[in-house]
């Protein structure tokens, strides 16, 4: 027999959403919000000569500068007010989750401060981000003033440049946060989805274009939408794939009745980190080579020539860039599942309620059992990100016209737009059924005021 939820879910239709005007008003809330980001990506920063900087973008847009692109929804094309995305508050976000790991105060906030913690630690992620965005902005407006794209070069578009960019990643950071609490989906991965889903049409068009003119086979461009579709599948299927570990809680008697005795499961998600590995080691990626391309092409002294080496060796397509990417996906995908699920709390919580797992012991036993499985599970997930985000990188990068279409139709980009598009879909499902949910019990007090007179 379906339970009271599966019910409920099963009668989610058209009619539902139309009464659901809590969630309309979320839903125009986020499109607006969105709208604004968009508009943000081609609103120039002050003192550019957009020619000059045009023809430094199409010499350079196959490195990094095309990667960061991507995220920013062209902003980067375009030098606007919205260059550095949401990536400096990514990387803050890595830097003081790691941190929280290993520094005693910090981990302390995190596991025991409760909402108040939460708060402090999203208060040092900002501080941070500032941080991060003002180092980063520094680096592209002196790399853009080094190749002669500003219009009066100096101190006072450096300054100007900085406080632009800066501002325009705070706001980015703020409407994300507007859209979590006050729209439906995660807000930093919508704005990364917008930006992803604006570039979809120019690189499919280029890719088109590329193909009449010969640049690219027809069999490179048959193998990339037969690699889409491959992965739109893979991801649907990797996405909803999950473990379910039986629950058991004991029976115990009331006066003359009996309660308990019932089962349920625990869901483990193959990929519990969901979108945030690649999004992370892209971010970690851009921040060396962002603070090198602010030296431009100035001699450095003799001890620090390597640096030049890992700038070359961080450019998209390099096979060092590859290697980097895939150990930093891999890294991550641990490291994010780690913070999401902890076995020891969950085997805590299980023993409080009087659960256990049939044949394991509660408490020590049921942890080690729960990161066990949780362990195998995330070889897996990490696996499949690693394969879905290189593959494509590996086949377009021996073709450097191809390699250019890679931000726009690669691997990256597509688990990144199903992903968050599955996620948002689930938080609109969620949002019917609590709509559904009021309406029982309304109902049901209704009914109850008519019983009582």
């Amino acid at each position: 027999m379906a339970s009271a939820a599966e019910q409920l879910a099963a009668n989610l239709n058209v009619d539902a959403f139309r009464k659901a005007t809590d969630l309309h008003k979320r839903i125009w809330f986020t499109v607006i919000a969105l709208i604004v980001f968009r508009l943000g990506t081609y609103i120039p920063i002050p003192g550019i000569n957009l020619e000059v900087y045009a023809k430094i973008f199409e010499s350079n847009q196959q490195g990094i500068l095309g990667m960061i692109n991507m995220f920013s929804g062209g902003a980067v094309k375009n030098m606007a007010i919205f260059t550095l995305s949401v990536l400096p508050y990514i990387t803050a976000s890595i830097i003081v989750q790691i941190v929280g790991q290993v520094y005693p105060p910090w981990e302390k906030l995190r596991k025991e401060g409760g909402e108040a913690g939460r708060k402090q630690l999203n208060q040092y992620t900002r501080y941070l981000t500032v941080v991060i965005c003002v180092f980063q902005a520094l680096g592209a407006a002196a790399g853009v003033q080094a190749q002669g794209a500003a219009i009066d070069p100096g101190p006072i578009f450096l300054i100007t440049s900085v406080a632009v960019l800066t501002g325009g990643t705070m706001f980015l950071m703020w409407l994300g946060e507007q859209i979590t609490s006050r729209g439906v989906g995660n807000g930093v991965s919508l704005i990364i989805f917008a930006g992803i889903v604006a570039r979809l049409p120019a690189a499919v068009s280029q890719l088109l274009q590329s193909a009449q003119v010969g640049s690219v086979s027809g069999f490179m461009v048959l193998m990339l939408a037969i690699m889409a579709v491959a992965v739109i599948v893979a991801v649907v299927f990797m996405e909803r794939s999950q473990r379910r570990i039986l629950i058991q809680y004991p029976k115990r008697q009331q006066g003359n009745r009996m309660f308990g005795g019932e089962t349920s499961f625990l869901p483990l998600k193959i990929n519990t980190s969901g979108v945030m590995p690649p999004i992370f080691a892209s971010s970690l990626l851009t921040l060396p080579v962002t603070l090198l391309s602010a030296l431009g092409n100035r001699q450095l002294p003799p001890y620090l020539e390597w640096l030049r080496t890992v700038q070359g060796a961080l450019q998209h397509g390099h096979p060092s860039y590859i290697i980097a990417y895939g150990v930093l996906i891999v890294f991550f995908t641990f490291f994010y599942t780690s913070i999401m699920f902890n076995p020891d709390e969950t085997a805590e919580n299980l023993r409080k309620y009087g659960g256990f797992l049939p044949g394991i012991r509660p408490g020590k036993r049921t942890a080690e059992y729960l990161d066990f499985v949780l362990t195998r599970l995330t070889v897996l997930g990490a696996g499949y990100i690693a394969i879905v985000c290189l593959l494509p990188e590996m086949l377009m990068s021996t073709n450097p016209v191809a390699s250019s279409l890679s931000y726009g139709i690669g691997g990256t980009s597509i688990l990144i737009v199903v992903s968050v598009t599955m996620d948002t879909v689930a938080q609109i499902q969620s949002h019917l059924l609590a709509h559904q949910y009021e309406g029982l019990i309304k109902k049901s007090r209704l009914r109850g005021g008519k019983g009582a007179r």
